[in-house]
């Protein structure tokens, strides 16, 4: 038989559901065990309670925050503060029974005999304050009880709500319950709300899929629009976006099909906003080249609406090039800002854009836009997320036009790399008319220096002058090549004719020139200055270009001429007045070449009107060229938006003489090569200083004439001599390095060049297409595939960062073999040096 289990007095105390011990009113902590745990335990082990006497839970347990029995149980008995100072005062107070088990003294109120627990603390929530409604209730209910509920005045009523008040209160203090059942309650509001947030967003996802997806129907392969929304996207061959946009932006309404009579066929597709605009896109695969393009044609039936499309260019979009060299002069493209203007030419940073022009981008994920001439195009990206092409009529550049409301016609092309891309587009068909001496021009262009010759008014420019820098050139070693001389060789603008003030025997000293080996250039106009000889001529045959509206000539300012006409090329007469012209000067003077020195479109009169209507001033230039072609040698010209036939070579912007414009020389080159003119006049050295003018900065020179012995040409204005004898040391060493290493890869590039358009100067991209860095470099350059040029274009730097692409390179410098792929810090370039890499074989041994 087991012996008698000990028993211990239990005080039974209501239990909040909070977590923290609350004070009784001696200042004591509750960490008892629940009730209901206690409940239990006596339960289990079969110990029967004694009852409390009525009188007794009034002398000791009173507490404030309990919650109060009926009348007669209002004193209780203080509960010990600690844990162990309750043990100790129950040993002192208590005695064992026969049983084994505990009885507490009569002081203690209440008597249970029960067995001892172990030893094992067990966390007791502490009681709550009574509460009723939300509300305290007063002292007086734990004071005197519920108010006197042992009176037989009572109604049942007070009995019911001490009821329910109980009922509720036992609820709460019993944690065991709560834990048992609260769980499952917050279980199953979190997954209604879960349920319910999994049903918003399943509704939502199929709302936009709906719209982005299923509207966005798959027109011809690999391209999608959204008709309601005009949002299109084409993907690549792997299924890769490759441009994205919004077309005919500020559209409103709803698209309809157009009527039979307005769809050209042929598999296109056309949809019309009524009233508004109407769009035809059609599609067209070249199988063999894998290049696809996209055909949009945009004409608006509204003159107040000006159809504009909009392509995504911000970052993870791939990088823009081409069209020309905007404002900022920025490589790539979304470097910098091009505000809304016209795509005419200008000159930069006054207008939008430089002197010369192509209506062709091209992105590095393979794809690029080319805009049809006939567009009046406008051009934006002043958001620095997106650019916009525009058409839309004014009363300047697009003044005249073929359609009475604006078209908006260009193609999307796409090819798996931007190098392929770039090489089907390319003009291929530059041999054309080529004849053997226009061949040789080439080759005498590209390996000898041009020698400018340049004054600020015509007194400041003599015959003597001329002969005198052949003289030296030849003295000093430098070797021979083009002299080109600038307008001030008559005596006003536009005069056509050889001043013989200053110049009185200079078919004599062209002979002298001649036997030293180079070529004598002239520049003209098609300007006429009102103080030239031949303006008055011009007016009575009617040469130039009138008023709009009337038939007096419109008059312009150009350089330093502050009123003068324009020739009007687009009359015959005009045309074959000048050739015979030129011939004259060839003929008589020996001169070998002209080089036509166009202006921009923004030099042309505010309201021009030429006899032949135009679609935009800059068709001015190519007309231009190509009559002046037709009877004399031509060396170059001032710009174009058509590349000339070769031999002739297409210049430069004018620079300014300071580091800012040095920084745009290699974004020029590259720019002018991609859009498709890889001939081209580099600009003299040390910038656009006349004769006349202070030295350029000797370190700018050095720097620009270092990156000079790379480009396709190398012009000099001020020569090297004039300088200390260092600086003419280091020019003869860069001499000798462009006739040892350069010339013989420019040479062999004409064929490249005339074959498939590809220029002698190259972005890294064309040596690695897929490479980020290659595609970002801006002040780096390749001549053909063979060397790296990195030259230093900061003032005051002898060091810079280098990146080479692919391959095994041998610098330039101190002959050492690098790896390629990789970024070389703080490269080392004293002044007399300048950094090239040549490519080696890919199995060369370090």
């Amino acid at each position: 038989m087991d012996p008698p289990k000990p028993m211990i007095e239990i005080r039974v105390e209501l239990v909040s559901d909070s977590h923290e011990d609350v004070p009784y009113a001696d200042g004591s902590e509750n960490s008892d065990n629940s009730g209901e745990e206690a409940a239990d335990k006596v339960a289990e082990d079969g110990i029967t309670r004694s009852a409390p006497e009525p009188g007794a839970l009034t002398a000791k347990f009173k507490r404030r925050n309990s919650i109060s029995l009926p009348a007669g149980l209002d004193n209780l008995a203080a509960v010990p503060e600690e844990r162990g100072e309750e043990v100790s005062d129950r040993d002192s107070n208590s005695s064992a029974d026969d049983d084994g088990s505990y009885t507490s003294s009569e002081d203690d109120g209440i008597a249970a005999k029960v067995p001892l627990r172990s030893a094992r603390k067990k966390s007791v929530m502490p009681l709550p304050k009574l509460r009723l409604n939300d509300s305290e209730l007063p002292d007086e209910f734990d004071e005197r009880g519920f108010g006197g509920m042992d009176s037989p005045a009572n109604s049942v009523t007070s009995i019911n709500s001490l009821s329910s008040l109980l009922k509720e209160k036992l609820v709460m203090t019993f944690p065991g319950v709560l834990r048992r059942k609260r769980p499952r309650e917050y279980k199953l509001k979190a997954f209604v709300c879960i349920l319910f947030l999994c049903i918003v967003f399943l509704v939502g996802f199929a709302y936009i899929f709906y719209h982005q997806q299923v509207l966005q129907r798959a027109y011809f392969e690999r391209i999608r629009f959204n008709k309601d929304e005009r949002q299109m996207k084409v993907y690549s061959a792997d299924g890769h976006e490759v441009i994205s946009g919004e077309l005919g932006v500020g559209l409103g309404g709803h698209s309809y099909p157009c009527l039979a009579k307005d769809n050209p066929g042929n598999g296109s597709v056309c949809l019309e906003w009524m009233r508004y605009a109407r769009l035809v896109m059609r599609y067209e695969l070249f199988d063999d080249e894998d290049v696809r393009c996209y055909h949009i044609k945009w004409q608006a039936l509204s003159h107040h609406h000006h159809p504009t499309d909009c392509f995504d260019w911000s970052l993870g979009k791939g990088h823009w090039y081409g069209g020309g060299l905007a404002a900022g002069g920025a490589w790539p493209l979304e470097d910098g800002h091009i505000r809304m203007a016209p795509f005419v030419t200008g000159s930069i940073p006054e207008h939008a854009w430089a002197n010369v022009l192509q209506r062709y981008f091209l992105n590095s994920k393979g794809v690029a836009l080319i805009i049809n001439n006939e567009s009046p195009l406008y051009v934006d990206s002043t958001d620095d997320k997106k650019i916009c092409i525009k058409a839309r009529h004014d009363d300047f550049a697009y003044v005249y036009h073929k359609t009475d409301m604006p078209l908006l016609n260009y193609s999307i092309c796409t090819a798996p790399d931007v190098k392929q891309l770039h090489s089907f587009l390319a003009e291929t068909s530059l041999w054309d008319g080529i004849k053997e001496t226009d061949l040789q021009a080439i080759n005498s262009l590209l390996v000898e220096p041009v020698w400018q010759i340049s004054a600020n008014s015509p007194d400041q420019l003599t015959e003597e002058d001329v002969a005198n820098i052949t003289e030296e050139v030849v003295s000093f070693g430098y070797p021979a090549g083009s002299v080109l001389i600038d307008e001030f060789w008559q005596s006003s603008m536009g005069d056509l004719a050889l001043d013989e003030t200053r110049f009185p025997t200079f078919k004599d000293t062209v002979d002298i020139i001649h036997r030293r080996g180079f070529r004598i250039i002239l520049t003209v106009q098609p300007f006429i200055s009102t103080e030239s000889v031949c303006f008055y001529e011009a007016v009575r045959e009617g040469l130039l270009v009138n008023e709009r509206g009337g038939e007096i000539p419109a008059l312009t300012r150009y350089k330093n001429v502050l009123s003068a006409g324009v020739l009007d090329i687009t009359k015959n007469h005009s045309s074959i007045w000048i050739q015979q012209k030129l011939k004259s000067l060839q003929q008589n003077y020996g001169v070998d070449a002209f080089y036509l020195d166009h202006g921009s479109t923004h030099d042309m009169p505010r309201y021009y009107q030429f006899d032949r209507q135009l679609t935009n001033p800059d068709e001015y230039k190519t007309l231009f060229t190509s009559r002046v072609a037709q009877s004399v040698p031509l060396f170059g010209v001032s710009g174009a938006v058509k590349r000339p036939q070769p031999p002739t070579f297409v210049s430069l912007p004018s620079f300014a003489s300071d580091w800012r414009s040095l920084k745009l020389i290699i974004p020029a080159v590259l720019t002018y090569g991609i859009v498709g003119y890889p001939f081209l006049l580099s600009g003299p050295i040390g910038g656009g200083c006349q004769i006349t003018s202070n030295l350029p900065d000797r370190e700018l020179y050095i720097r620009w004439m270092q990156l000079a012995t790379f480009l396709p040409t190398m012009s000099f204005q001020h020569l090297p001599s004039r300088y200390d004898p260092e600086v003419e040391k280091i020019a003869k060493g860069l001499l000798e390095l462009r006739q040892a290493v350069v010339n013989p890869l420019l040479l062999k590039s004409v064929d490249e060049a005339l074959n498939n358009g590809i220029p002698f100067a190259r972005p890294l991209w064309m040596l690695e297409p897929l490479g980020q860095a290659a595609q970002t470099v801006d002040d780096e350059f390749s001549i053909s595939d063979q060397i790296i040029v990195a030259p230093v274009l900061q003032q005051n730097s002898e060091e810079r960062e280098i990146y080479l692409p692919n391959g095994v390179w041998k610098d330039g410098i101190d002959g050492s073999l690098r790896k390629g792929n990789r970024w070389i810090h703080h490269y080392k370039v004293p002044l007399d040096k300048v950094a090239y890499f040549v490519r080696m074989p890919n199995n060369t041994r370090f």
